[in-house]
């Protein structure tokens, strides 16, 4: 028999060995150097490891400085998170602890925006053309509550593989594939990283269920261009109107992402100047012919902005909040754990979004952010962030961490709209 009053007590040692380890890293930050028995005690040992072991933990902490606390909340029986300033910035640190009280989570974000004036604002700051969409799903149907060019067409980069994605999920509910089945890698269809897939050898066969796993959370090209080759072309740019792409034709013929590479590798330039002008028959026939070309060297790859409005995927926020719609709508859980995989830091309170769902996408002068979140009460919130500039690359990094802040301030108006 389980007590309550004991599930209630251990509940509650629980919450305050969570706020214990938040005060200790609040305590330790911008402090000299802790020792290595204590940083042992504290830390829970896998997350040690990650982190690289006390010395790399020191370093952490000398790198983010003195941190000031300002008020400590629970978040959940294990968690607890706290308002702290860096330096001038305010920020929230969330701490986990495990049974035995030590910490095996944390992360320190900087705190959500608290208005759409401040989101606009801090867009604006991203780069020359920025588009966003934050709106609410309800029924299938989006509903637009705050947009920044939500309606005008971007580059996309990966996160076209949210239609690859739908077009799998409409042919599993159809009968035509199964999430189950295996198919076998083909050194034609493989492609550059970012990816695992490619290092399989020839013939080895790997799970739909796999390949959209790896092609959703760490953007495998190769896992993309199998599934686009085991689905047909033509059925994942159909998937995009079923979706309601506004302007499918944008995307006609679907490159996959080998012949993307070509377009932007080839060492003389001519194909890719033509490309966009060519006639549809003869697009499809260059494709043909650049999936069946050796893949360009990776030391080839462009650093600055290449025909990016010209050799890209498209889409604008709003498509991309129905693409998310109708992902839902298909309600199959093999979706829902590809795009679970990955928050790319997001880090929201699990107690108030138990549902994440990303997919991004980046080249030089493009990184786009979409993310879907449901709360406890069943709604579905979705927001687009996209940013590119024609002529000079974002720096990407810096990019998707001042996106951050702007998406998780998004999702807190939305949720309380």
């Amino acid at each position: 028999m389980i007590k309550v009053g004991s599930v209630l007590d251990e509940q509650a040692t629980q919450e305050s060995a969570a706020i214990r380890q938040l005060r200790w890293i609040e305590r330790s930050a911008g402090r000299k150097a802790l020792p290595d028995s204590e940083v042992r005690d504290y830390l829970e040992p896998a997350l040690l490891e990650t982190i690289g072991g006390p010395d790399a933990f020191n370093a952490a902490l000398a790198g983010i400085g003195p941190l000031a606390l300002r008020d400590i909340r629970p978040s959940g029986p294990d968690r607890a998170q706290a308002s702290v300033r860096v330096g001038t910035v305010d920020h929230l640190l969330t701490v986990r602890a495990d049974a035995a009280g030590r910490v095996d989570w944390f992360s320190l974000d900087e705190a959500p925006l608290t208005s759409w004036t401040q989101i606009d604002t801090r867009l604006a700051e991203l780069g020359p053309r920025v588009a966003f969409a934050a709106e609410i799903d309800r029924g299938g149907h989006c509903h637009l509550v705050h947009g920044v060019d939500a309606d005008t067409q971007r580059p996309i980069g990966s996160a076209f593989k949210l239609y690859v994605l739908g077009a799998l999920g409409r042919a599993v509910a159809d009968g035509r594939a199964s999430w189950n089945e295996r198919l076998a890698v083909r050194d034609e269809w493989k492609s550059l990283p970012s990816g695992t897939v490619q290092n399989h050898p020839d013939g080895t066969r790997i799970g739909l269920a796999e390949l959209a796993d790896k092609m959703m959370s760490i953007s495998d090209n190769t896992a993309t261009d199998h599934l686009i080759h085991r689905l047909g072309r033509d059925t994942v740019q159909d998937q995009m109107a079923l979706f309601g792409h506004q302007r499918p034709a944008a995307n006609i013929p679907l490159l996959t992402t080998k012949a993307f590479f070509q377009l932007k590798c080839l060492p003389d330039d001519d194909l890719a100047v033509r490309y966009p002008t060519l006639p549809h028959d003869e697009r499809v026939s260059a494709l043909e012919e650049l999936e069946r070309q050796a893949l360009p060297q990776i030391e080839k790859a462009w650093p600055e902005p290449k025909y990016i409005d010209q050799i890209e995927w498209f889409a604008t926020p709003a498509d991309i909040c129905r693409a998310y719609a109708g992902l839902l709508l298909l309600d199959q859980p093999e979706i829902g754990h590809a795009l679970s995989l990955n928050d790319d830091g997001l880090h929201l309170d699990s107690a108030r979004f138990p549902v994440v769902w990303y997919k991004g996408g980046s080249e030089p002068g493009v990184v786009t952010m979409h993310y879907l979140v449901r709360t406890p009460d069943d709604r579905a919130l979705v927001t687009s962030l996209m940013a590119s500039d024609p002529t000079t690359a974002l720096d990407a990094p810096t990019v998707a961490a001042q996106s951050l802040p702007i998406v998780r301030g998004a999702f807190h108006l939305l949720a309380t709209a």
